[in-house]
């Protein structure tokens, strides 16, 4: 087997560089959930997608469309020519478009001595606290304003403010000489930005009024979150590295809906979703453990009058590819690695197992996308915990509860995951796509 896999074709190196120079675009757009799935929406609708809402009623024929919730999660669908038989079952991808971050609190300045002005924050997620010190950081997210024209007199603004705006200062070694011995981080003491020198006035919530248009006192409401303004690089002898913020998820995000776009969607109903929340646990009403995916379904099938029997009859004959990035072997750090499962970067697509079954793939749907992988001509490794580590989990699972479909989770092999800036393979991008490309033929 390791023969046949080293004899698989190599993907064109320019198409690779292009390939991950689109990935890093996208996460330059993406500075949180909420601007992914703009930037996912803009997308499907440059490419003739039809936008549905959840609090309207569907028309649906052959064709493509979307739908999101809570303007962070989204789901794109296209309904093959002649409609659904419920035989051939759906195709379905999920990710996710959250990476862990602060953020940021209500009436969120604090004043220090009348001398600094630092922004209130708490942790979302389970980042890693060191590398986010003395990095150039700004915010974005959303706000919600007075507006009579609306339904409910509020309208969402989008908003980033798109400069370098705050940073969290390391304490001098002088200070703290012990810093390189292990620190704790107090996330109430050590993690709060800089924002400006003087006293709190609310310039900041001043800054996000502006920069969404509206004067402060129409925000009614925010979900504002702190990013990591390093741009993403392509690097490496043979330009084989590619890091940048939030590769975990917004990698898998990116590839799989290229591989869904690029795909033929003919024969199944064909589905690509990008949750939210999967960084706090996915139980949200728009992350994968919540209904998005099993309403979005009834709808359709509804819609095109196949009946509640017919509906499981798909679910019984469907697949979904579960992708949220994997732990590479670390270079400096093997024994942490599992000693016959090794993943690297390069080394292809990664294949996820875990018998506490923080991960779905079993026998079955591993055999299935290791075909998918054969088909599309890339490789594939196996990622598996070590025996004495508890690893984190993922989508796979927490959907099966809403929509039970045979699962496989896979991802692309990183170091530094959670950390605000990750790295991970640019061939590893384009094996995704290709392989997703064929899955959804």
């Amino acid at each position: 087997m390791k023969k046949e896999k080293d004899k698989k074709k190599e993907p064109d190196s320019s198409a690779v560089y292009e390939i991950n120079k689109e990935l890093l675009d996208f996460i330059k757009q993406s500075p949180c959930s909420f601007q992914a799935a703009e930037a996912l929406r803009n997308g499907l609708l440059g490419r003739g997608f039809q936008e549905l809402s959840e609090g309207e009623r569907w028309s649906l024929s052959a064709g493509d469309y979307f739908v999101m919730r809570n303007h962070s999660a989204i789901i794109a669908f296209t309904i093959p020519e002649g409609g659904i038989n419920a035989k051939d079952g759906a195709r379905i991808a999920a990710s996710h478009a959250d990476s862990p971050s602060f953020k940021i609190k209500e009436n969120p300045e604090i004043s220090v001595e009348g001398q600094y002005v630092t922004l209130n924050v708490e942790r979302y997620g389970g980042m890693i606290c060191a590398p986010w010190f003395d990095r150039p950081l700004s915010a974005a997210g959303r706000v919600f304003v007075k507006d009579k024209r609306m339904k409910n007199g509020v309208r969402e603004v989008l908003v980033n403010l798109d400069r370098d705006m705050l940073l969290i200062p390391n304490v001098a070694i002088h200070m703290n000489r012990k810093v390189n011995e292990g620190y704790s981080y107090n996330a109430q003491v050590d993690m709060l930005p800089l924002y400006a020198l003087g006293k709190a006035d609310g310039g900041f919530m001043k800054l996000i009024a502006k920069a969404a248009g509206v004067k402060p006192e129409q925000i009614l409401g925010h979900d504002l979150f702190l990013y990591n303004r390093t741009e993403g690089m392509i690097w490496g002898p043979e330009d084989e590295f590619v890091s940048a913020p939030r590769l975990d998820d917004l990698q898998c995000a990116f590839s799989t809906m290229r591989g869904f776009l690029s795909g033929e969607r003919k024969k199944h109903l064909s589905l690509c979703c990008v949750f939210d929340n999967e960084e706090v646990g996915s139980e949200t009403r728009q992350g994968a453990g919540s209904t998005f995916l099993y309403d979005t379904l009834q709808r359709v099938t509804a819609g095109l009058g196949l009946d509640y029997e017919d509906y499981l009859v798909m679910l019984g004959n469907s697949f979904m590819v579960s992708a949220d990035n994997a732990h590479a072997v670390h270079p400096n750090h093997k024994e942490f690695t599992d000693p016959t499962n090794r993943p690297y970067i390069g080394g292809g697509i990664v294949i996820k197992y875990n018998a506490q079954q923080r991960y779905c793939t079993d026998g079955y749907s591993a055999a299935f996308f290791k075909e998918i992988c054969d088909k599309a001509g890339v490789k594939y490794q196996s990622f598996v915990n070590r025996s004495d580590i508890l690893g984190g989990s993922t989508l796979g699972n927490i959907s099966n509860t809403k929509v039970a479909v045979s699962s496989a989770d896979i991802g692309l092999p990183q170091l530094a995951m959670h950390s605000p800036y990750e790295t991970a393979g640019t061939k590893d991008t384009a094996a995704l796509v290709k392989a997703m490309t064929v899955f959804y033929e």
